[in-house]
C-alpha cells in the first residue's frame, strides 16, 4: 500500500511528460482559479452560506472547519499535485472534494453546462485528470521519483 501511494508510477519518457503536463495544467487551474479566490474571500463565502455535507463526519464539523477543509484541498493538494509530492494522496483529497462539490453542493444543479449558472460538469471535469493521477502516479518528472529512488520503485 505504501509503494501505490508514494511511488512515482511510469518512469517512461513519454508518459512522464504526458502525466507532467496533465497535472501542472489541472493542478494550476484549480489553484489559481479556486484554491486562490476561496483564500481571499474566506469570510465572504461565510457569510453566504457555504455547503454544509449531510454525511458522516462531515456533518459534524462546522461551516468553518469544512470550508478550510474545501481551501485545503482546492489550494494546498493542488499544489502538491503540480510539484508531484505525494501526488496520489493529494489526487484523492482533490478527486473526494470534487466528488462532493458534484453530488453534494452542486446536487440539484444540471450535469451540463448548458446555459449560465452553476453545473456539476466542472466538478467532474476535474474529478476526472485525479482518477488518471491516482492510477497512473506522478511520473519521473516529480518530486516522488526524487524521493522514491528506483532501487525501491515495485516491478511489475
Amino acid at each position: 500500500m505504501k509503494k501505490f501511494f508514494f511511488d512515482c508510477g511510469t518512469r517512461d519518457t513519454t508518459a512522464s511528460v504526458g502525466i507532467l503536463a496533465l497535472r501542472v495544467m489541472t493542478g494550476l487551474m484549480m489553484l489559481i482559479g479556486h484554491g486562490i479566490p476561496k483564500i481571499q474571500n474566506f469570510d465572504a463565502i461565510l457569510k453566504k452560506s457555504f455547503y454544509q455535507p449531510d454525511f458522516f463526519p462531515l456533518n459534524l464539523l462546522p461551516v468553518q472547519v469544512n470550508l478550510g477543509l474545501t481551501i485545503s484541498a482546492e489550494a494546498v493538494a493542488s499544489s502538491l499535485i503540480v510539484l508531484g509530492l505525494f501526488t496520489r494522496p493529494a489526487a484523492f483529497i482533490l478527486g473526494f472534494a470534487m466528488v462532493v462539490a458534484a453530488f453534494g453542493a452542486l446536487a440539484s444543479a444540471p450535469w451540463f453546462m448548458v446555459g449560465a449558472g452553476a453545473a456539476r460538469e466542472p466538478a467532474l471535469l476535474y474529478l476526472i485528470p485525479m482518477i488518471a493521477i491516482i492510477l497512473s502516479g506522478a511520473g519521473s518528472y516529480s518530486l516522488d521519483a526524487v524521493l522514491y529512488k528506483d532501487s525501491k520503485r515495485r516491478r511489475w
